[in-house]
């Protein structure tokens, strides 16, 4: 029996039941494959099924402004996805008449839309014989083939592709492709897969080698960087300080508070704090350390070591917000979690 048709008996028997399994529309494809980019499907549902609820077609999608886009996505992280899947959509509607590309060639084209991607979209909507490899299928390969390329390497990636390619079943590779994906998601996960009822165990080069545990093979993450941020909550009762981030770093084109980056943590006393106060409020004011440990959050490749400062002014010298509408913005779940704490405490 070939390695496809034993994934896809499997699946057909121990697949979850999932929303975007019972569509071959690209469209809720593509939503469903973008959510769940860097996200588990438990965390992506919710998001998956209030996208689905306010933008039932692309073009309603299309035509909904990017705040409102980016306020769906606040707390999934990653907000380039949420902003390409809507620069995505414009296009989709204005050069492709609202049809997706049937061809992986012409969905590679399209922002936010790589390799997984578009052989996901091409092989499960329109049968097109491209191979997903994502990071249940590196698992599952490398365990069963015994391959210790890393998977985060250059050649490793390159063959990886080509060991997918050449076990897909081009009579059903949606199918197929699905069937490898869960396998990985479900059963040969990262920790304590069920190797004792595997389909594969007969077969699997890391089980006869006693490598489960070591399979794939990933280089060493880059050095993770530590920032010090510092919030200012400066208010005057009614309104609150408040700005849209620019530039190409995270988080862009989300809403926050007045922020001060340090070299180091600081204390009320800091003058880099009071410096930049006096740019934003006129004196007289008050300032009080709302967390006195640091909240850390953790990004991929950096720690955002985080205090947020209560800051009371009669004048305040900036943009503000008036202090009952700012949940309404989309912001960092950073800042999302604060002002949930900061109404129930005060």
């Amino acid at each position: 029996m070939s390695f496809s048709k034993i994934l896809r008996d499997w699946y057909s028997e121990n697949k979850r039941i999932l929303p975007w399994r019972k569509t071959k529309n690209p469209y809720f494809v593509w939503l469903s494959e973008i959510i769940l980019q860097q996200t588990q499907v438990k965390q992506g549902l919710p998001y998956y099924e209030k996208f689905v609820n306010r933008f039932p077609s692309i073009d309603q999608l299309a035509n909904a402004s990017e705040e409102e886009v980016l306020k769906l996505w606040q707390g999934l992280g990653y907000y380039s996805r949420a902003r390409n899947l809507h620069s995505t959509a414009k296009i989709i509607i204005d050069k492709h008449s609202g049809k997706f590309p049937k061809s992986y060639k012409e969905l590679l084209g399209l922002r936010g839309i790589g390799d997984y991607t578009a052989s996901a979209i091409s092989s499960i909507c329109f049968n097109q014989p491209h191979a997903v490899v994502d990071g249940n299928v590196y698992r599952v390969l490398g365990r069963h083939y015994g391959i210790d390329l890393p998977i985060n390497s250059s050649g490793g990636i390159k063959h990886f592709k080509n060991i997918a390619q050449e076990v897909l079943d081009i009579k059903s590779p949606g199918d197929h492709n699905q069937a490898i994906m869960e396998f990985g998601a479900v059963h040969c996960t990262p920790k304590n897969p069920n190797c004792q009822n595997c389909p594969f165990q007969q077969t699997c080069v890391a089980w006869a080698t006693n490598k489960v545990s070591e399979l794939p093979v990933k280089l060493k993450k880059t050095k993770v960087r530590h920032r010090y941020f510092n919030y200012l909550f400066i208010n005057n009762g009614t309104e609150v300080a408040w700005e849209q981030r620019k530039g190409d770093g995270i988080w862009k084109n989300l809403y926050q508070l007045p922020l001060i980056e340090t070299d180091e943590p600081v204390a009320s006393d800091s003058s880099a704090l009071h410096e930049h106060l006096n740019e934003l409020v006129k004196q007289p004011y008050k300032i009080e350390l709302f967390n006195e440990k640091d909240v850390v959050h953790k990004l991929s490749h950096q720690h955002l070591h985080t205090k947020f400062w209560i800051v009371t002014a009669q004048k305040i010298l900036t943009e503000t917000a008036n202090i009952r509408d700012i949940t309404n913005y989309p912001v960092p779940v950073l800042i999302s979690n604060f002002l949930e704490e900061y109404r129930s405490e005060y």
